[in-house]
């Protein structure tokens, strides 16, 4: 996914626009929706986030992985701590 490779290199305002796109493609992905969220929060849109989260809720009752897909700790760390901003849930 595109989206997520700019959130990991932190071009946060490429990656949106990106997710976006694949959310418009395939709006019943979690994983989109988990990138989008954290990439709005590290973006400091915690509005645009927080919709992005409650939009997520709907798909899968799952919105922070207890296990996330990335091994790289640092992409890991990004998106745990976007994602907690998003939801304000503690991981």
């Amino acid at each position: 996914m595109l989206g997520g490779a700019h959130f990991f290199k932190r071009r946060f305002d490429e990656a949106a626009s990106n997710l976006l796109l694949a959310i418009q493609d395939n709006p019943c992905s979690p994983r989109a929706y988990r990138i989008l969220a954290a990439c709005y929060a590290h973006m400091g849109r915690l509005d645009e986030a927080r919709a992005t989260a409650a939009r997520l809720r709907a798909i899968t009752p799952v919105v922070v992985p207890s296990d996330p897909p990335f091994r790289n700790p640092e992409q890991r760390e990004l998106f745990l701590s976007g994602l907690s901003l998003a939801t304000g849930e503690v991981t």
